[in-house]
């Protein structure tokens, strides 16, 4: 069956599918000896095609995981800085996998990685709008606060949808506060953004649930695969 090269390479674990379309715009993949175009089909039953010049790894049932993501570790796969990166915790997968989304550097918890390019794409795309649950510690918080955080706002010229909030705990004096927090989106950094617009600092953010998955008490640093079950209730 004849599909995009992008498609293909992030099927087989290359990289993402964005990644791929790079690769092809800069003339690192040939398809039968001649260097692939952005937008060339291909077969993998029929045509070889290689990635600087070495073949794509054979097809592998596709793996997916759960890290609880600590907190100073960046998910980019590449990081100009030196950073700690996510992608170092899951290495013993054996597997080249990237992540599903992204937590920044100084947020926790859960976050998805995987060699299955479509699964990825399926939850990231913003149509499907997987919601994100989080635990959020703040400072700065007030009753007005919390209303004003229940509500509808506008980042990056997008206005969300009202988010989910719970007040779990309330400190008698000094403000802190710890919240549940659940976005139907994925802007980038939402949950700080909104937080501050209501008048509150973050100091911690753990996400805790994305879809139908739980972090459940996973320690930080540690991953474990997914099971049937729970791939097949995510892509759904």
């Amino acid at each position: 069956m004849r599909e995009r090269l992008q498609k293909i390479l992030s099927a087989r674990g290359v990289c993402s599918r964005r990644r791929a379309e790079e690769l092809i715009a800069a003339g690192r993949v040939t398809c039968n000896g001649v260097t692939a175009a952005p937008g060339d089909c291909a077969d993998t039953e029929t045509d070889r095609i290689l990635v600087d010049g070495k073949p794509l790894p054979s097809a592998a049932p596709p793996v997916y995981i759960l890290l609880n993501k600590p907190r100073g570790y960046v998910t980019t796969l590449s990081d100009e800085k030196g950073r700690p990166n996510a992608a170092e915790l899951v290495a013993g997968c054996g597997r080249r996998v990237y992540p599903v989304g992204r937590l920044d550097m100084d947020s926790e918890g859960l976050l998805l990685f995987t060699s299955d390019g479509e699964f990825a794409n399926l939850l990231m795309h913003p149509s499907h709008e997987v919601d994100k649950t989080y635990r959020v510690s703040v400072r700065g918080f007030s009753d007005g606060g919390l209303e004003k955080l229940k509500k509808p706002v506008t980042l990056d010229g997008y206005t969300i949808r009202p988010p989910g909030v719970k007040l779990l705990r309330r400190d008698a004096v000094g403000g802190r506060a710890q919240l549940l927090v659940t976005i139907h989106e994925g802007r980038n950094r939402q949950v700080r953004r909104m937080c501050a617009m209501a008048g509150m600092e973050v100091t911690r953010l753990v996400r805790v649930a994305e879809g139908p998955l739980r972090l459940g008490d996973l320690k930080p640093g540690c991953w474990r695969y997914l099971t049937g079950e729970e791939v097949t209730a995510l892509k759904k």
